[in-house]
């Protein structure tokens, strides 16, 4: 009997404890560690999310840019951070869900060592041409890429990014082979697109200046529906492609053991930060983007399923990173 009422006690006061962990959170300053180079999409959100939970939780919150292998080196320092929920990882899919297909041995494991916290965003990802290319839907390319073997190449942000699956899966869907030619990171894709350098790559609703300006044309957006910004460009079911999905997203994880209050404390603030119209309106729907705010629980959910689609997708394109 007394062996119950001990555990018992136990159990309570591991659960008050970790109440007051949650109520107390964050405790000090914490670190949104962003595995990309600063100035591209995913650190441009992440310093408008830092800034607003920043004055919600009246703490400083940091963007900590560590580049490098991939998204590695950033996930992997979050990876083995302390459980405290200061140290959060702000990422896209290619980080959780594309690299451990794509590379032989990784230093952690991104289903075991990170906890998910939200789903930021699902953002819309656009195939976009130099205006010099003469083609003004997804079919033109396809076939001017026939026509023309070995003559047109696209931009990637290097093996395994979203430009290189998704040319690799209309590879295989078509027949019509498009070079990849990897540059190191979006910027730089971009670059070579516009100066023609290359003939197409995959951008965002955030190049928007160049789509309405004509240096670049944009083809078709991976989405359900259109988007309100961009309402001319097709789907790319609109586009005769209805099952090509990159599933591209923003989400929020924390080391392995954070305790799970921590978790559901970030992401209801997250939740109140969409319901702010002026961030909604400066940070999301400007850049096409459509905001989620799922539950840890949810989430994770996801993840495990775009982990296996992603897995299925790279496989099929037999992508492989040296």
């Amino acid at each position: 009997m007394m062996n119950v009422i001990k555990k018992a006690l136990l159990l309570f006061l591991a659960s008050l404890s970790v109440s007051v962990a949650a109520q107390t959170y964050p405790s000090g300053p914490v670190r949104l560690v962003v595995p990309y180079p600063a100035g591209g999409g995913v650190d441009a959100m992440a310093r408008g999310v830092a800034d607003k939970l920043g004055k919600m939780w009246g703490k400083s919150v940091m963007v900590d840019n560590r580049p490098g292998a991939a998204t590695i080196i950033g996930t992997d320092y979050v990876a083995k951070s302390a459980p405290d929920g200061l140290t959060l990882l702000f990422t896209s899919d290619s980080s959780i869900t594309s690299n451990p297909h794509l590379y032989a041995k990784l230093p952690f494991d991104a289903l075991k060592d990170l906890e998910p916290v939200t789903q930021l965003i699902d953002l819309p990802l656009i195939v976009v041409v130099n205006p010099g290319v003469k083609a003004r839907t997804m079919s033109d390319l396809i076939a001017l890429a026939k026509a023309q073997p070995g003559k047109l190449n696209y931009a990637s942000f290097g093996p395994g990014s979203q430009p290189n699956l998704l040319f690799e899966t209309l590879r295989l869907q078509t027949g019509a082979t498009i070079a990849q030619i990897p540059y190191k990171g979006i910027a730089p894709a971009l670059n070579a697109t516009l100066s023609g350098e290359t003939e197409v790559t995959l951008g965002g609703a955030n190049w928007i200046g160049h789509y309405k300006s004509g240096t670049l044309r944009p083809l078709a957006v991976d989405r359900a529906k259109r988007i309100p910004i961009m309402p001319d460009v097709p789907t790319f079911a609109e586009a005769g492609f209805p099952g090509l999905n990159l599933r591209s997203w923003f989400g929020l994880f924390a080391p392995k053991g954070t305790p799970q209050a921590v978790l559901e404390k970030v992401r209801a603030d997250v939740v109140t930060m969409f319901k702010d119209p002026e961030f909604i309106a400066k940070e999301v729907t400007a850049f096409g983007y459509a905001e989620v705010g799922s539950s840890p629980k949810d989430f994770k959910a996801f993840v495990q399923s775009d982990f296996e689609y992603k897995a299925k997708m790279i496989k099929a394109a037999d992508i492989k990173v040296e």
